[in-house]
């Protein structure tokens, strides 16, 4: 199998173990920890499987000029990213959240447009439209609390904030990708992100009861360590060696799909009317705002 092919099957995998998440993740807060402690679980637990991984392989220096985008990128990929998902996912709903961040390729594309002055057609600005059109409506008209999900506004509006700050990653984290060994940049992203996720994240960390945790709940929370954690960001690296950043972004879409059979399989959630409607307007903004003209004969 090609380095191409095994690119496309991890970004897949990355793809498919979010979508389990977004449900596995929620049943978990706030009645066994809060968000913000998930976050310190989540970036201690991996910090310490990409230090001992890294035990085993060469070591690598950082140039000292990469070290300023190796800390925006932990502040943007491992921590306002992190943080704001599992805050957004405490408050809003599963399916809500898988719908919204497919709105990563748009914002992929403005923020190009604005950094890295790419340009931007009439039928990018359209689907640009459409997509926030989309996500105005999953906010504004759709239910503003259900059970287990006490603000979804204002959880839907974290998701697009986490959206951004994941975003940004990709576009900083890109030429790292092809100077340094994914355990190498992993390693370092995730002990940064302990400490600038420590001020938030570590008081609600410190309030679990962890001897009376429940064996399905360590469970939970060790596939959220090593799988939506560690295995992910490490397959996203990864792929990012031999894909585009828009190529990586367009495996997004996999996941609301993945996590709406997932949430009602389970009854962590429900689809309804708004849903529908605000997920599919979205899809076609993201699917204008790529599309790429046809190469003339």
């Amino acid at each position: 199998m090609s380095k191409r092919h095994l690119a496309f099957l991890a970004a897949f995998g990355a793809s498919f173990i979010y979508g389990v998440n977004h449900t596995l993740a929620k049943d978990l807060m706030p009645t066994y920890i809060e968000a913000y402690g998930f976050i310190m679980l989540r970036v201690l637990g991996a910090a310490i499987l990409f230090w001992i991984t890294s035990l085993f392989l060469p070591s690598e220096k950082i140039d000292r000029k990469d070290w300023w985008r190796i800390i925006l990128c932990a502040l943007f990929g491992m921590t306002i990213n992190m943080l704001m998902f599992f805050k957004g996912l405490q408050l809003s709903t599963p399916i809500n959240s898988s719908v919204v961040i497919t709105l990563s390729p748009v914002i992929l594309l403005i923020l190009s447009a604005l950094f890295l002055k790419e340009k931007i057609t009439w039928l990018k600005a359209s689907g640009i439209a459409i997509g926030l059109v989309g996500a105005l409506i999953l906010i504004l008209f759709g239910a503003k609390t259900q059970a287990n999900a006490p603000n979804i506004p204002l959880g839907n509006t974290l998701f697009i904030i986490n959206a951004i700050a994941y975003s940004v990653y990709l576009i900083l984290v890109k030429p790292l990708t092809a100077k340094y060994a994914s355990v190498t940049l992993m390693k370092w992203f995730f002990l940064i992100a302990v400490f600038t996720n420590a001020p938030i994240a570590l008081p609600q960390f410190l309030e679990v009861q962890w001897s009376s945790l429940p064996p399905s709940v360590i469970g939970v929370m060790l596939f959220v360590v090593i799988g939506t954690t560690y295995l992910t960001y490490l397959f996203n690296v990864f792929a990012l060696r031999q894909l585009k950043p828009s190529t990586i972004g367009a495996f997004i879409y996999l996941q609301p799909l993945i996590a709406t059979l997932v949430a009602i399989i389970l009854g962590a959630d429900t689809l309804t009317t708004i849903r529908v409607v605000a997920a599919s307007l979205i899809f076609l903004g993201v699917y204008l705002s790529t599309k790429r003209k046809k190469a003339s004969v």
